[in-house]
């Protein structure tokens, strides 16, 4: 199949993904850091999605059997977090569930760095980060062939410091592993940037657009990964991920031109990711590499 033929199809799967989406309103649960914790269940329902919260293990562990997916995010850690986290990524794995990982701030601080190594076992359906997450994840579960350090990349809280060019052979090795480990036997990684990249591990998808007002507000990249776990209760990990970072980048592209600051910025990213049609996010330039 041509790259056009294949991008034509791959259009058709995201419109219909976003319908899916607003018209069956799928459960994707969060255990998700509690600064963003509110944009990201009100992102998740703008979206068309239904939203629900917990940080008690056995919740989640139960929610999950009745949850479309499911969403980690290791920002703001809390004590407890270091054994309930490991614990929860193996019963989903058992359990044959799907999730996404945010992992926030990936090579800060040991336990993080734990919990973070504990999920190469039991691994997420979906990995969504910046450049430097990325990158430090695969250096944290050993998937570079040569030099697992990956000299010059380094942490800087929840900002990239890297390129998003800079991550796609970390992001296609995760990828793969991810895809060797899925219930579904497929996973995805998406690489926020300028220039956001998708890749299943084969494929990578290069998708313009967005705006700088993200960076500008607490929660865009968190609210993101929630709705990526909305999309992944209805599509398959490379449709969901591209299809949540295109509605991401139509919508801020929309908020930006309504608003006239990070607050105006931030109600008129839900309004619009609630008023974008799934014509506008199939429409979107793709780049296939």
């Amino acid at each position: 199949m041509s790259d056009d033929s294949y991008v034509t199809v791959l259009r058709e799967q995201i419109a219909q993904a976003v319908n899916n989406v607003r018209a069956a309103t799928p459960l994707a649960q969060s255990f998700t850091n509690f600064v963003t914790m509110n944009l990201v269940a009100n992102a998740q329902l703008a979206a068309g999605g239904t939203a629900a919260m917990s940080f008690l293990p056995d919740d989640v562990i139960d929610t999950a059997e009745i949850a479309g997916s499911n969403y980690i995010n290791v920002g703001t850690l809390l004590p407890f977090f270091k054994d309930a986290l490991p614990g929860i990524a193996y019963k989903l794995h058992k359990n044959g569930k799907t999730w996404v990982l945010d992992p926030v701030a990936a090579g800060i601080g040991k336990t993080r760095t734990a919990i973070l190594e504990s999920f190469r076992a039991y691994p997420p359906t979906i990995v969504r980060g910046n450049a430097s997450e990325i990158i430090a994840l695969d250096a944290m579960w050993g998937l570079a062939q040569n030099d697992s350090t990956v000299p010059g990349t380094r942490p800087a809280g929840v900002e990239a410091v890297d390129e998003v060019d800079a991550a796609v052979d970390a992001a296609k090795r995760l990828a793969r592993h991810l895809t060797r480990h899925s219930p579904n036997g497929a996973g995805a990684v998406a690489v926020s940037g300028a220039v956001d990249l998708v890749t299943d591990g084969k494929h990578v998808f290069r998708l313009p657009g967005g705006s700088a007002m993200m960076t500008k507000i607490t929660g865009a990249g968190c609210s993101l990964g929630g709705v990526t776990a909305t999309y992944l209760a209805v599509a398959e990990p490379l449709v969901a991920a591209i299809s949540a970072s295109l509605l991401y980048n139509r919508a801020s592209e929309i908020a930006e031109a309504k608003s006239s600051g990070p607050g105006s910025f931030q109600v008129a990213l839900l309004d619009a990711l609630w008023n974008v049609t799934a014509e506008e996010v199939a429409a979107s330039e793709i780049i296939v590499d």
